[in-house]
This record gives C-alpha cells, sequence and structure tokens, in this order.
C-alpha cells in the first residue's frame, strides 16, 4: 500500500497544528461559529445531534493493521469504543469532544492518516473495489490510479471550494464493484484495441434528493491524460455549477441543464489548454506510484487445500460461513474473507475497539497486514491461505465478526440516520436492527438468496436507498417520522434507480412490509432468479399488491 514520503508528512502534520491553533482560538471566542465552521469542514469535523463527528479518510479503502489499531486506540480514548465504517470505505467517529480533535489528529498522523477533504465542497476520497489487486475479474489494478488521483485532488487549491462535494469511484475489473455510474465522475480502466491502458468517463452520477445514472462523456481517455481530463470536467462545473442553491449545486443539475453533448463540448474545449501540461502523466510517475501496490508473497499452495476441504464437509456452519462470506481468490490456495460488520446486536457498519484490535491482529497473522474497508461497510482480509480459514473464522465467530449473510438480506446498508444525524428525517439503526430481528433464520435467508437492502435517514441518501433492490427512506410526515419504500434499484454493471411503491409507513409497519415484499417475491421467482430479476420481470404491480391490498391499489389508481 502507498506509505508517505517526507512531503506527505509535512504537509499532514503542519494542517494538524494549524488546525490546533483554529480550534484554541474558536474556544476562546476569537472565531464565531459561522467563521470556524469552514475551518473544521475541511478537517472533517461535522457538528451532529449529540457530538461533534469526525471522519477519517481511508483511500480507496485500504488499512495496514498499523492504522488499525490506531483506530482503535482513538475509540477507546476519544469515544465510546467503536468506530462505524461509511459507504464510502472511511470511518467515523460519532462522539469525540471537540477539544481533543487536534489531538486525534495528531494521532492518525503518526500512522499516515488524516480527515482532510472527507466532508466541505471539494473532491472527496477517492473510492474503489475493495476487492482490488486479487479479483479474479480483474482486468486492471485501479489502486495506483486511486493513488494518483488522490495525490493530485489533495489541497488543489482550484477545487477547494467548489459548487458542491464532489465524489470520484474508479473500477478496474468487469463487474462494477465502486457503482461508479452513481458519482460525480465514474472511471472504468479498460484497454484499447492496441492493449493500451486508459479510463471510460462517466459524470453527472449521483444519488441524494434527485438520483441520476452518470453519462458517458468519454468511451476512452489515455492513461496519461486522465488528471487532466478530471480537471477540465472539474473546471467547467467551478465556471457553471450552481452557488445560488444548495439543492442544485450537484455537477448532475449541470450536465443534465447543458445536455451531455454541450457539457462535452466545454469540456473538450476547456481540456485544449491543460491536455499536454504540467500534469500529463509520464511512465516513470506511474510506475513510482504503481511501486507501492506490489503482489504480496503469495505460496505456491494447492488450489483446494485438503484440511479446509475436510473441516468445510465436517462443520455446517464453517460450510455456511464460506460460501457466504469467502470469495475466490486470484491466486490458488488463497481466499478473499469478508469480515462481517452486521452483527444484529449493533447498528450496521459498527466495530468495537477491541473487534478492531483483533482485526489488526488477523491482518498480520493471515493476509499480509493489510485490511480494507467496503462500501457495504463491512471489513475484508484479502489474502488469506485456504488452510488457515478454519481458525480465521473460529476467531472471528468469538468476536462476533462473523455473521454469514454477505449478500442476503440483513447484509444491509444503513446510515447513522436521525439517532446521531442532525440532517435526518427519521432514524435508521432501529429499522434496520428490526428488519434483522425479523429475519434471523438463516436457512430462510439463504433460501431467499442475494438481496440488498439500503436505508438511509433523509434525501441525502448516505445508505444509498436509491440503489437498493429494496431501498428505504426515511420523511419527515407532519413532525412524524415515516418510512417510503423503493423496489428495483441495483449497483453494479446494470446500475438502476428504485422506484417507489407507495404510501409510506410508520417505523412498527416495517419488519411485516418488507415480509410481504420477500414472500411477493417468492411467489413469484422462476427459475432460481434472484430478487432483483424478478422485479424487473413482473414489475412493481405484485409487490404494490402484496403490500397494499387489492382495495388500495384500486384506490390509488382510480385516484390517479
Amino acid at each position: 500500500m502507498y506509505r508517505y514520503d517526507p512531503y506527505d508528512q509535512k504537509i499532514v502534520d503542519e494542517r494538524v497544528a494549524q488546525f490546533r491553533d483554529q480550534t484554541r482560538r474558536y474556544l476562546a471566542g476569537e472565531l464565531t461559529d459561522e467563521e470556524f465552521r469552514p475551518l473544521r469542514l475541511q478537517n472533517g469535523l461535522y457538528i451532529q445531534r449529540h457530538a461533534p463527528m469526525l471522519r477519517v479518510a481511508v483511500p480507496y479503502g485500504l488499512l495496514s493493521s498499523t492504522q488499525v489499531r490506531k483506530m482503535a486506540h482513538i475509540a477507546r480514548t476519544y469515544d465510546k469504543g467503536y468506530a462505524h465504517i461509511t459507504t464510502r470505505q472511511n470511518v467515523q467517529f460519532n462522539w469525540p469532544e471537540l477539544k481533543l480533535v487536534p489531538e486525534i489528529l495528531a494521532e492518525l498522523a503518526t500512522v499516515e492518516m488524516h480527515a482532510i477533504q472527507t466532508s466541505g465542497a471539494c473532491i472527496r476520497n477517492i473510492t474503489s473495489d475493495p476487492f482490488a489487486g486479487v479479483a479474479g475479474d480483474e482486468q486492471i489494478d485501479p489502486r495506483p490510479w486511486g493513488e494518483i488521483l488522490r495525490q493530485w485532488s489533495t489541497f488543489h487549491p482550484e477545487f477547494a471550494f467548489l459548487p458542491r462535494k464532489f465524489k470520484i469511484a474508479i473500477n478496474g475489473a468487469k463487474e462494477d464493484r465502486a457503482v461508479i455510474q452513481c458519482h460525480d465522475i465514474g472511471l472504468e480502466l479498460k484497454r484499447d484495441a492496441a492493449g493500451e491502458i486508459g479510463f471510460r468517463v462517466l459524470v453527472g452520477g449521483g444519488m441524494g434528493r434527485t438520483p441520476v445514472i452518470g453519462a458517458e462523456i468519454s468511451a476512452f481517455v489515455p492513461w496519461q491524460h486522465i488528471i487532466t481530463y478530471c480537471e477540465a470536467i472539474l473546471r467547467v462545473y467551478n465556471r457553471h455549477g450552481r452557488r445560488d442553491n444548495l439543492y442544485k449545486a450537484r455537477i448532475k443539475i449541470l450536465v443534465k441543464a447543458l445536455g451531455i453533448d454541450e457539457f462535452r463540448r466545454q469540456v473538450e474545449e476547456e481540456w485544449v489548454f491543460g491536455k499536454n501540461g504540467p500534469n500529463t502523466l509520464t511512465e516513470a510517475e506511474v510506475a513510482r506510484v504503481a511501486g507501492h501496490f506490489t503482489t504480496p508473497a503469495y505460496e505456491t499452495l494447492p488450489a483446494d487445500d485438503a484440511g479446509y476441504l475436510s473441516q468445510h464437509a465436517a462443520n455446517p456452519a464453517f460450510a455456511a460461513w464460506t460460501r457466504r462470506n469467502v470469495l475466490a481468490h486470484k491466486v490458488p490456495g488463497y481466499a478473499v474473507v469478508v469480515v462481517s460488520l452486521k452483527d444484529p446486536s449493533r447498528a450496521p457498519g459498527d466495530v468495537t475497539d477491541a473487534q478492531l484490535d483483533l482485526v489488526a491482529d488477523w491482518a498480520d497473522a493471515y493476509s499480509f497486514g493489510e485490511i480494507r474497508a467496503t462500501h457495504e461497510q463491512n471489513l475484508v482480509l484479502a489474502d488469506v491461505k485456504q488452510s488457515e480459514l478454519f481458525a480465521l473464522w473460529e476467531k472471528a465467530r468469538a468476536a462476533n465478526l462473523a455473521t454469514p449473510t454477505f449478500g442476503l438480506l440483513t447484509d444491509m446498508i444503513c446510515c447513522p440516520g436521525g439517532d446521531f444525524c442532525s440532517l435526518a428525517n427519521a432514524k435508521s439503526i432501529p429499522i434496520a436492527n428490526a428488519i434483522q430481528a425479523r429475519f434471523d433464520d438463516l436457512d430462510y435467508l439463504y433460501d431467499i438468496g442475494d438481496i440488498e437492502l439500503n436505508i438511509s435517514g433523509c434525501m441525502n441518501s448516505c445508505g444509498h436507498h436509491h440503489v437498493g433492490h429494496i431501498g428505504v427512506l426515511g420523511v419527515d410526515k407532519n413532525g412524524e417520522e415515516w418510512y417510503q419504500v423503493s423496489l428495483g434499484g441495483s449497483q453494479g454493471n446494470h446500475t438502476s434507480i428504485g422506484k417507489v411503491i407507495g404510501r409510506s409507513f410508520a417505523a412498527a409497519e416495517m419488519p411485516d412490509v418488507v415480509s410481504k415484499i420477500i414472500n411477493v417475491y417468492l411467489a413469484q421467482r422462476q427459475d432460481g432468479e434472484r430478487f432483483i430479476e424478478t422485479v424487473r420481470r413482473t414489475g412493481l404491480d405484485p409487490f404494490k399488491l402484496g403490500v397494499y391490498g387489492e382495495a388500495a391499489v384500486k384506490e390509488r389508481k382510480q385516484n390517479a
């Protein structure tokens, strides 16, 4: 993984000292709330419902065991003993004391971490495939390119005060696991007919109040020019993006207003000035960054370890875990392990300080000292020998980190919602926990099969409800918390935005609503269809009927 050079460390250390003084001045009354706000946002600090929240950057989701141990230490020392993994592969602390935040940032700097550009109207954390480098369907490793883009975008003076936040995702595999179609810029690594590396570029995607699937602005940008092309996109956005209306400030609104053809024309026109400028990449620069992402010292192992196969056959619980949470690795004899953060007793994505310490230990013992954070709010050990899976499973199960439900209904994405976030219309965590409690039968979950349920507490869509097979959105109705349900959303190569099925529901109704939706699916599915395939084949009408009943559906049609 990438390691700081002296310039990186100096910049981060100087930022810590700067924010320490800014915080001191604010607490002394020398800075107003309005003056302090942009300063704290530049350092990842939000003011939430009950306390500040600090969002720590995890570029493209990659962490070392040393960094994870530091997360555990911070959770123990400065927070309430846990951290939260976000849908942008970052880490959040929900209870830091404001006066101690500079101390947290100083601690982070000792392990090459920071909270810079995790908030505010700037280029945010670059996200990518959590299985980068190990997935069998990978065509080009996206991690070096993610790091190149991170270095370019960090502290970029021209893009420090954009009209609105700006998110970039990059994918290098056949299957899109980075949701690139729902980002301000989505990048797909590919090769042209001559075998040269380049990028398919999408622009104007996003969720939030106005969900949009990104449009292709270029089928192929040569690798040498990916920074300059992204700069051209951002300059057009910075010039024309709306600053008079917060809700219409994202680039997706500008692309829609201009049309993709006119937006492309303006980008191409802007690109002329920088295409061959100083930010044109060289082979030497790419090699410098790529040198940090070396192949681990894999052993030559049999494709199917005899001990692993024997334990798999003898232990049904272990076999269930391997079927869901263990994925194929491109190197024979190794496996990719999803460490589940979906224990029903906690909020989805939460992990305790003790668990973080354990994961760091497991990474050192079994996975070359590296951990990945996923956008589904889990952790990944990417390089585990098959022969060591059983030992790892026993330890993970004892620590409540082996819930064997990866990709199933209860492996849900869920934002912190109204329990923490001051922007939320409704709580998310109690809804997630109630649904998890309803669907606690593993055999039933396995029969339902692959399904994605995403929950957001407001239209900002931090829980990515728009692209959930089942999406749940918290809404405010006359000061009360209600929940709107959508179906048919999906991520991946066939990303789609879900459609609302009808009126919203009270919190107590939500487990029953999800049960009714699942019952319709089980009655309607054909030939082993996944949930999303059944929804696409049948449309929403059977599900509306199953949820609302015949009389209610007829009444709505009459009133339509």
